[in-house]
């Protein structure tokens, strides 16, 4: 490469946040297949709409557990020519999947429960307490195997929203069956399943924008910019740093790229090797950014690049 143009890169990419908890998304998958079948024979039997919608959350988070397993896999494939990221962004685009269905599914409960009230059905408390006593119990399982990797990754983090929110629908199961026990209010029903809605959506749209955000190459939440730049040009010898650009591939993977331009003097005193050093040790320090690009450049190159490209 030409004088000026010389590339550094810190630590390849490492594997992504989610595959370390692959194990305790395969067990959160069986044990919410497993509470699924149950809800869903509770509910026909109970005639309760609300195990039926909790039962059909299930399915989605048996689904979007799925694909997130999937997504993992092909994630971790090594890069290509063409793909030079490898398939890292397949997580991302299982959480922005997941994110489409529970958004789905809670329209859909909203719905049914609005039907229930205008026309109440009998549904039968006692086996809906059962049915939501067991949800619970499985889902607290579910949720203790998945709670250390939801702070790691954006996949782990929506299945953990999946069955968190299913938790508290199994807790609102038990809470309108123990109102139809006790008054005989069949709304009770529709109402838990109308709250169940409301958990979805709130904490959906919180992760969809978050998995936007990565789409979108937004700089990550916990990249100060003007940090960054700030760090960058206390450097001695560095006078600008321009094209600066910092960007998520997926969960646990923040990429860097600037141009900084170097005084000639420092650069021939210090040398390119030892800068580049200097500017990752810097930004791995600080930042927790270790994949960095930079393109060094004498004072004026930048106006010679703005010139070549009008």
């Amino acid at each position: 490469m030409g004088a000026g143009h010389d590339h550094g890169h810190a630590h390849g990419l490492h594997g992504t946040a989610a595959a370390a908890h692959r194990g305790t998304l395969r067990a959160a998958l069986v044990i919410t297949l497993c509470v699924m079948a149950a809800e869903i024979a509770g509910g026909v039997l109970a005639d309760s709409l609300a195990l039926v919608a909790d039962a059909a959350h299930m399915a989605t988070d048996a689904l979007g557990l799925g694909m997130a397993l999937l997504a993992i896999h092909f994630a971790n494939r090594p890069a290509t020519r063409n793909r030079t990221f490898g398939y890292a962004r397949a997580e991302i685009l299982a959480a922005l999947a997941n994110c489409l269905l529970l958004l789905g599914v809670g329209g859909y409960v909203l719905f049914e429960a609005v039907e229930r009230f205008l026309s109440p059905a009998g549904t039968d408390g006692a086996l809906m307490i059962w049915f939501g006593l067991a949800g619970l119990v499985a889902n607290s399982v579910s949720l203790s195997l998945l709670m250390r990797g939801q702070r790691e990754s954006l996949n782990v983090r929506g299945a953990f929203l999946e069955v968190a929110s299913d938790a508290l629908g199994s807790l609102a199961v038990m809470v309108s069956a123990a109102v139809i026990l006790l008054t005989g209010w069949q709304a009770a029903d529709p109402a838990a399943s109308l709250a169940i809605a409301l958990l979805i959506v709130p904490r959906t749209v919180k992760l969809l924008r978050e998995t936007l955000d990565v789409l979108l190459e937004a700089a990550p939440k916990n990249v100060d910019m003007a940090a960054v730049r700030a760090h960058m040009l206390a450097l001695d010898g560095v006078e600008d740093v321009h094209d600066l650009h910092v960007w998520t591939i997926t969960s646990g993977l923040p990429v860097l790229s600037a141009h900084v331009v170097v005084s000639s003097e420092v650069l021939s005193a210090v040398g390119h090797e030892k800068l580049l050093h200097e500017l990752q040790d810097c930004l791995r320090g600080h930042f927790d950014v270790e994949h960095c690009t930079f393109q060094l450049e004498p004072g004026g190159h930048a106006e010679h690049e703005a010139g070549l490209c009008h």
